[in-house]
């Protein structure tokens, strides 16, 4: 190859670089997994202990209608919970002024109230320009029925194995209603991501 053919073929080939490079002000989508989270005790947490399972993400509120909807909430966990599933709440006052408690004060009025037994997060905010990485990355994913901003109080955001939101249902959507228990069902029976065809009992 002549000095010019070779100059040449180095030019190329560092455009091709370059053009295959993602530019600096550009980064990979975080996962779900990764956002910086807070539990109701105020540790610090993310949702890795929950990787792989089926997830129903709620934005909850102790003073709403739909308040009594933690009870059938703890029923899907209890009916779910051994089957690589489980129910988070997200306390959030952005809808009515319907969480205006402290964390102390949302655990324990959920335990003693509705003996919740699924993981429990700090108060965020889940809708307007001050909402949370997490609740950004849910609001704008895509799914099966729409995206945009949470409207109002117990909302549901279905995420699969994978971390990838698969539904979202409004506030008048029961936690018990045959379409949601359906899609969790559909859910959970989904391949979990990296398991070999035909399953695997260590999977």
């Amino acid at each position: 190859m002549s000095p010019r053919s070779l100059q040449a073929f180095i030019a190329i080939s560092t455009l091709f670089l370059a053009a295959s490079l993602p530019a600096e002000d550009e980064k990979p989508a975080q996962s779900i997994y990764d956002q910086a989270l807070n539990d109701i005790d105020g540790a610090p947490t993310t949702l890795h202990p929950h990787r792989g399972k089926v997830l129903l993400i709620v934005n909850t509120a102790s003073q709403c209608g739909a308040t009594p909807q933690y009870d059938t909430l703890v029923a899907l966990q209890n009916k779910y919970g051994d089957k690589d599933f489980t129910v988070l709440a997200f306390p959030a006052n952005n809808f009515g002024g319907q969480e205006p408690g402290s964390n102390e004060e949302i655990k324990t009025f959920c335990t003693t109230e509705y003996n919740v037994n699924f993981p429990l997060f700090a108060k965020v905010s889940v809708a307007g320009e001050d909402k949370h990485p997490l609740f950004a990355q849910l609001a704008a994913a895509e799914n099966d029925d729409f995206t945009g901003d949470i409207q109002w109080n117990f909302e549901k955001i279905l995420v699969g194995k994978d971390g990838k939101v698969l539904r979202r249902y409004r506030t008048h959507t029961e936690p018990d209603d045959p379409d949601l228990t359906n899609a969790i069902e559909a859910a959970l029976d989904a391949k979990a991501p990296g398991a070999p065809d035909g399953g695997c009992e260590d999977c």
